[in-house]
């Protein structure tokens, strides 16, 4: 088993937003905020511009609808993380803030949480609308990490990866990578594209991070050392959303000039450099020539 069976979970690091409808006109569909949300966590599955799926930066519409949210009553245990998918999503994001929040105090700085929200098909931020179409992303202005379950079932279905859950797990500490960024100050470090572009050593930095995170997460007392199978598992994701991997199968050719997450090679090895390395000093991805 991935979690702990008797690992208590905080269902409130957690916002379920399934179920609910946006009203008010729906998206608001436009342009010039991709440098804002810089940070589309894995990629756009769709090859598009992130300003073409997420709208302006005014007062987003209102939602309606029920919340419908259960994951404070079924989501209390290790042991319900390893039955429900939701509820892996609660405690993947409890055991990441906890390792992040020891690994500030040791350094002498203060973490700040950040919220995981549930959504289904469209979504409103501080940084604006947003669909599915973007995949999971961190919102900077609101600190807050956005994530459609759908997501990983496309992942598999649509691209081929070998899914798991710690497939998905990577997915939410490489999210929150994002927002350590945020906290360091870091997640500016770049939005030029290209193979050796600033974007790209953003998302390298995520994911090495998240590899960070995972070479600590039995520490953090929610999870079990993970085995070979569930690292391979991350991997093979890293592998699958590289940016060479999405556009040989979407448009058919790869060109490096464009990209902004790194290839399928560069995820992995940065992954598992924070995974051997257990510790963030190791994912200078800004003063290096090898990325």
């Amino acid at each position: 088993m991935t979690f702990r069976p008797d690992a208590n979970l905080d269902p409130g690091q957690v916002s379920d937003r399934r179920g609910r409808r946006m009203s008010g006109g729906g998206l608001a569909m436009g342009g010039g905020i991709g440098g804002l949300i810089l940070v589309v966590a894995i990629t756009l599955l769709t090859g598009g511009n992130l300003g073409d799926i997420v709208g302006g930066l005014g007062a987003p519409p209102a939602q309606e609808g029920p919340v419908g949210s259960q994951l404070a009553s079924e989501c209390e245990t290790g042991a319900d993380a390893n039955e429900r998918q939701d509820c892996r999503i609660v405690g993947a994001v409890n055991s990441i803030q906890a390792y992040w929040s020891e690994a500030f105090t040791a350094s002498g700085e203060q973490y700040q949480e950040a919220t995981t929200v549930l959504f289904t098909g469209s979504v409103t931020t501080e940084c604006g609308a947003a669909t599915s179409a973007v995949g999971p992303f961190y919102c900077p202005l609101d600190q807050t990490i956005y994530i459609d379950l759908g997501f990983f079932d496309e992942l598999e279905s649509r691209f081929g990866a070998e899914g798991g859950p710690f497939a998905e797990i990577y997915v939410v500490a490489h999210e929150y990578g994002h927002h350590v960024q945020n906290l360091l100050g870091l997640l500016d470090g770049g939005r030029d594209a290209g193979a050796e572009g600033g974007a790209v050593r953003v998302e390298l930095q995520a994911d090495c991070f998240a590899g960070v995170w995972a070479g600590n997460a039995a520490d953090t007392g929610f999870l079990v050392e993970p085995t070979r199978e569930e690292i391979g598992q991350a991997l093979d994701a890293a592998s699958t959303i590289g940016d060479d991997r999405i556009q040989e199968q979407t448009q058919g050719q790869v060109n490096p000039e464009s990209w902004t997450h790194g290839s399928s090679e560069q995820r992995q090895r940065w992954f598992t450099t924070g995974l051997e390395a257990g510790n963030a000093s190791a994912c200078d991805t800004f003063d290096t020539d090898d990325l």
